[in-house]
């Protein structure tokens, strides 16, 4: 299926709202699209317990496994900040496993937006060829 990048944006903008960031204020919202056209949505979700607190890209991955659709092209990132803000090393991780080397969109709400790729934000990722 096609990836149009303006829809999985608009995914990512709406899911944003409902993001729990009572400690950051730092609300983040993510549109993952599998090969099927079907798009899952994450937000951050923030725990007193910082260490426990889940990104908006690893949400979006995992309601898309959870579901049994594992083939993923395309992830959206959007946040309310000036500068575009890529994911953390873990979602990169996450995203490197998950999805493999795919778009990475990355829009504010001002309606700025840059688009690279797994391989450009994670070179030399570590995965299950290492394990073998």
């Amino acid at each position: 299926m096609e990836s149009n990048p303006d829809e999985l944006i608009k995914a990512a903008l709406a899911v944003r709202e409902l993001a729990f960031a009572p400690y950051s204020n730092f609300r983040v919202g993510a549109a993952v699209r599998s090969k099927s056209g079907r798009i899952y949505t994450g937000c951050n979700v923030e725990s007193a317990s910082f260490g426990l607190t889940v990104c908006a890209e690893r949400v979006a991955i995992w309601k898309a496994v959870s579901e049994g659709d594992t083939d993923l092209t395309a992830i959206a990132i959007v946040t309310d900040t000036e500068k575009l803000t890529p994911p953390c090393g873990v979602c990169r991780q996450i995203i490197w496993e998950f999805c493999g080397d795919v778009p990475i969109i990355l829009a504010n709400c001002r309606g700025d937006r840059d688009t690279s790729t797994t391989n450009e934000l994670l070179p030399r990722a570590f995965d299950t060829k290492f394990l073998k």
